[in-house]
């Protein structure tokens, strides 16, 4: 059985969603450089400010919250670390395990990123909402598909 052609209609809500997360990835970017660090290192910060209650900031789970290899977050934290933006430290619980920490520096850069990044978002958020409310309009995809 042939799967049902996807309408022109949520082609055009795609593409929309699409662009206004494009935008404001392309608009985070060039905060992250103006204030002086690459945009994987604000994530960084952003990643080890923000991590939900109850998880650790060590390398498997910031590896994990950014989406890369073990590897990867390892070179991220020494570079971040260099910068005096972040420590690491061993965990009091388990020696064996070491905690990446936001320092005072990193603290205040990743602050200054947030204010600046909700500002952004409180005039570019209801676009955003709006495109998104289209691909997930409750007469959407599913509905479609079973009448289809």
């Amino acid at each position: 059985m042939k799967a049902p052609r996807v309408p022109q209609t949520d082609l055009r809500a795609l593409a929309a969603f699409r662009f206004e997360l494009r935008c404001f990835l392309a608009f985070s970017e060039q905060a992250a450089r103006a204030a002086g660090v690459e945009p994987q290192q604000h994530q960084l910060l952003l990643a080890i400010g923000g991590l939900p209650v109850g998880q650790r900031p060590n390398i498997r789970k910031l590896a994990e919250r950014l989406c890369v290899q073990h590897h990867t977050a390892v070179a991220l934290v020494d570079k971040v670390e260099e910068r005096g933006l972040v420590r690491r430290e061993r965990s009091l619980e388990d020696k064996r395990e070491v905690l990446v920490r936001l320092t005072d520096a990193g603290m205040e850069l990743l602050q200054h990123l947030s204010r600046e990044h909700r500002d952004h978002l409180q005039n570019v958020g209801p676009e955003m909402v709006a495109v998104l409310g289209a691909i997930l309009d409750a007469r959407g995809w599913d509905a479609r598909e079973k009448a289809g």
